[in-house]
């Protein structure tokens, strides 16, 4: 199929979105040049694009009617740039004569040439056997992702933490899926029920690219994933894109053990008014790990920060906006750590603490399904 000519016509629309799909997966970064480029393959009624950088291959495929049927690859940030800048609404004519001949690509009367590179050389990401398949609601996914990546961690030493665990969990309430993410500061952890297909699913860590390429994919108004996996692979399929990654290979701890279940002073507090006097109190610090400092009585909370350079800041919340009953307790927390937190929560922020020192339970107190788990700073 390299070495055929290959013709077809695109409407400039089709062929952006899928370049945008395809291109954000190239690492921008390679030592082999093929990983630069995106394979354009041309069948009978369907294009196909992929792209991959060795860890994740991601494929599009468009209906469109094929002249001549052939394929190449060429680089994937200039082609796209090219087709983002041409006017909407643009036919775009892509021939290519075979062999190393350059791509031609025409559109009225602009016309550019695109060195290529074999087709031979680019490399396959086989997804093997995939024996666990089940679908889930793209609503569901895109709620599982959002409320845990924020605590995947970036420590390329802890690999093993640069993902979310997916599994199937057993709970009161019978079998869940869930997903977790930690990164030794924090933990957040989701469960939905759990899809037909998805009950014998080994535990797999999806690494983050993964992740976030998946979570572009929902924004654009699919209504179901496709999900396959292995113990060494994953498949996600939306619409007409196809993304298989690798999975971490790599165990992932016994989150379980650090979840608190005796806490039992418990703050609500409301969660606009909560999250605003955060961001306020925290402004005087610019430094990044510097707490802000939860002071609690009856009715009342206090959240205070302090900086040696630029001063202390302060506020009070109480009334309607804040229910406490228990003994009075002093407790400090990464700002951003706590808004990461708070921009998952629609309700009542709630609270359980156990003393200054113990990790605290953080939830929505109108959604059950979702816990979080914070590390106290020294204050």
């Amino acid at each position: 199929m390299g070495c055929g000519t290959m013709n077809f016509e695109i409407e400039r629309a089709d062929f952006l979105k899928a370049l945008g799909h395809v291109q954000s997966v190239v690492e921008k970064r390679n030592t082999l040049p093929i990983l630069a480029n995106v394979m354009i393959a041309a069948k009978e009624g369907a294009v196909v694009l992929t792209a991959t950088d060795m860890e994740i291959a991601l494929t599009e495929t468009l209906p469109v009617p094929v002249k001549e049927a052939g394929a190449t690859t060429v680089p994937a940030a200039p082609l796209y740039e090219i087709v983002r800048k041409l006017p909407d609404g643009s036919t775009i004519t892509i021939s290519h004569r075979g062999g190393t001949e350059p791509l031609s690509l025409k559109a009225g009367r602009f016309a550019t040439t695109l060195n290529v590179l074999p087709v031979e050389e680019f490399p396959q990401l086989a997804a093997g056997t995939l024996p666990v398949r089940f679908e889930l609601a793209a609503s569901l996914l895109k709620g599982m992702i959002d409320r845990t990546r924020f605590a995947i961690s970036n420590e390329e030493t802890r690999y093993y933490l640069n993902g979310i665990y997916f599994h199937a969990a057993e709970t009161p309430d019978g079998l869940r899926l869930r997903a977790v993410a930690t990164d030794g500061h924090r933990l957040a952890q989701v469960e939905e029920v759990i899809p037909e297909g998805a009950e014998r699913m080994p535990g797999v860590i999806v690494p983050r690219k993964a992740v976030n390429e998946v979570r572009k994919l929902l924004d654009e108004g699919a209504v179901k994933v496709s999900i396959a996996l292995s113990e060494t692979r994953i498949q996600f399929r939306v619409g007409g894109t196809e993304l298989t990654s690798k999975l971490i290979d790599g165990t992932f701890p016994e989150y379980e053990r650090v979840i608190p279940r005796q806490n039992d002073k418990v703050l609500r507090v409301a969660k606009k008014d909560f999250a605003e006097a955060v961001g306020r109190v925290a402004a005087i610090s610019v430094e990044r790990m510097r707490p802000v400092k939860l002071s609690l009585s009856r009715g009342l909370l206090v959240l205070s920060a302090m900086s040696p350079d630029l001063g202390t800041a302060s506020e009070e919340l109480d009334g309607e906006r804040v229910h406490y009953e228990a003994a009075p307790i002093e407790i400090g927390f990464q700002a951003r750590y706590i808004t990461d937190i708070t921009d998952q929560i629609e309700g009542e922020v709630e609270f359980l603490f156990a003393d200054s020192s113990a990790p605290t339970l953080v939830r929505d107190a109108a959604d059950l399904s979702a816990l979080y788990v914070l590390m106290p700073m020294r204050v």
